[in-house]
């Protein structure tokens, strides 16, 4: 299960850029296990379309061209992007060395085991947990106050009791973590400007 928006999973078959006017450059992954199109800014300005099984490249290209206006507008939003390249990485290097540490003290604390931690950087969610026990977190997590941070990494921990978010879900996040309304209601209100 994950926190956030879905979005895409790893790529089966990526074809190279190709320069699509006004939205240049663009590419396209076809990814089998996707129900429909996808549309992406990356970090460079790159636009990445994915392509659901059975889709057609003509109509990946057809939907990015229908989404113009919504790809210049993550664009404005990269130029006033809030951290710099070198923000970035030192960033990402706390991320490393801080988040596995907590997540693994959370779940010490519930009684939980997970079998691997990742930190990755995920443009439209916070979090993420498999039935197998692998939680991945956003680097992002270092820059929100802690008892926000530990709303998202609670959250995906009580996934390895409930692969849902059903009313059963939410009360053991409720049990868990008592402020986690509040944690919502910060990320609804201040997350955006972090991605």
């Amino acid at each position: 299960m994950q926190l956030g928006l879905p979005f895409a999973g790893i790529a089966d078959a990526e074809s190279p850029p190709t320069a699509v006017e006004p939205i240049a450059p663009i590419y396209f992954v076809r990814h089998r296990r996707a129900r429909r199109y996808l549309l992406r800014v990356e970090h460079d300005g790159r636009v990445r379309v994915t392509i659901p099984r059975g889709g057609s490249r003509r109509e990946a290209d057809a939907f990015a061209r229908r989404h113009l206006d919504w790809v210049l507008r993550q664009r404005a939003a990269l130029s006033h992007d809030r951290f710099s390249l070198d923000d970035r990485q030192q960033l990402r290097a706390k991320a490393r060395a801080e988040l596995p540490l907590r997540l693994q003290e959370l779940a010490d604390q519930h009684s939980l085991r997970v079998t691997r931690i990742s930190i990755r950087n995920q443009r439209t969610r916070w979090g993420s947990c498999g039935r197998d026990g692998h939680v991945c977190l956003n680097w992002r997590l270092v820059v929100m106050p802690d008892w926000v941070r530990d709303y998202v990494i609670v959250h995906e921990l009580m996934h390895l009791k409930r692969m849902d978010h059903s009313p059963a879900y939410w009360r053991l996040v409720s049990a868990a973590y008592p402020r986690y309304r509040e944690a919502r209601q910060w990320l609804r209100a201040n997350g955006p400007e972090l991605r």
